[in-house]
């Protein structure tokens, strides 16, 4: 069942990668406030729906939007 709330966690992700660009997780997760399974349901949406970008930097994993 779809749950609204995954689609607005996946705004605040959206607006704060709108506003700064490539971040951390750690940061992401900061910036936003969710906690863990928000976050990456979030994640997830805007991934399912092609607009996020995964960049591998080392060992960390940084997001941005697509262009």
């Amino acid at each position: 069942m779809w749950n609204p709330i995954i689609g607005e966690n996946a705004g605040k992700i959206w607006q704060v990668l709108s506003e700064k660009g490539t971040v951390s997780i750690t940061v992401l997760k900061k910036e936003t406030k969710l906690d863990d399974n928000w976050l990456y349901l979030g994640l997830g949406w805007l991934a399912r729906e092609d607009k996020m970008a995964f960049i591998l930097e080392g060992r960390q994993v940084k997001v941005a939007l697509k262009e």
